[in-house]
């Protein structure tokens, strides 16, 4: 189970992962202003929900941390294909889960390959079809 760690807005980078309201989002921007006579700089952080896609953005202290999701990498196999569904088995610990396949990489599954995933704070997501 991948948890998270915190850090601060204006340190993170577009392409960075964050929690917004629970749930995971890659940061498209983070821009800061100039802290003003009576108070601190602020940041307005834009990103995209990973799961959903919906468009996230919040204004905060930039010295304020965030939430930050520690992904967990993992190998699996394509045990069944249901439709846009897949069936996976974790290679380590031979858990069976069923996951979303991405709409670029629909034509690339099939069943027994192997493929690499993404654990993000308990969700899984299928990232790409392993080479070799």
């Amino acid at each position: 189970m991948s948890g998270t760690t915190k850090e601060t807005i204006k340190s993170l980078k577009p392409g960075r992962y964050v929690l917004i309201d629970g749930e995971p989002c890659k940061v498209l921007s983070v821009t800061t202003s100039v802290a003003g006579k009576h108070g601190s700089a602020k940041a307005r952080l834009e990103a995209i929900g990973i799961f959903d896609g919906r468009r996230r953005s919040i204004v905060k202290p930039a010295d304020d941390e965030i939430e930050v999701p520690i992904i967990d990498k993992r190998n699996a196999q394509v045990i069944s294909l249901m439709g846009d569904q897949a069936q996976l088995m974790d290679l380590e610990t031979y858990e069976v889960f069923e996951v979303t396949i991405p709409e670029e990489l629909k034509d690339k599954i099939s069943q027994g390959i192997e493929v690499i995933y993404w654990d993000i704070v308990g969700r899984k997501m299928l990232v790409q079809v392993k080479s070799g």
